[in-house]
C-alpha cells in the first residue's frame, strides 16, 4: 500500500486505515521505534494484562500459596524489622 505523509503541525505522519489497525490488533496506542533504517508501528503490549483475573480464579481455587515453607535466615532475625 502506498501512501502519502502528511503534515501534522512541526511533525509528519501517516494515516492508518482502520482495517489495517484492526488487523494488526492496534488499540489508542501503538510503540513505534526505528530498526535498521525503518520506522516500526506495533501494537502496544500489555505486559501484565489478564493477571488480576488470574491471581482472582487462583485464590478463589486456593492456588495462590506457597510452595516451600518460609525459613528464616540469619539476616531476617538479626537485620529485619517489621
Amino acid at each position: 500500500m502506498i501512501t502519502h505523509i502528511i503534515a501534522i503541525g512541526n511533525s509528519r505522519g501517516v494515516r492508518i486505515p482502520k482495517i489495517l489497525l484492526e488487523k494488526a490488533g492496534f488499540s489508542d496506542e501503538a510503540e513505534i521505534l526505528e530498526r535498521g533504517g525503518n520506522i516500526v508501528i506495533r501494537p502496544l503490549r500489555q505486559v501484565r494484562k489478564g493477571w488480576e483475573e488470574s491471581f482472582r480464579r487462583m485464590a478463589a481455587a486456593g492456588d495462590d500459596n506457597l510452595l516451600d515453607t518460609p525459613v528464616p535466615t540469619e539476616w531476617d532475625e538479626a537485620e529485619w524489622q517489621w
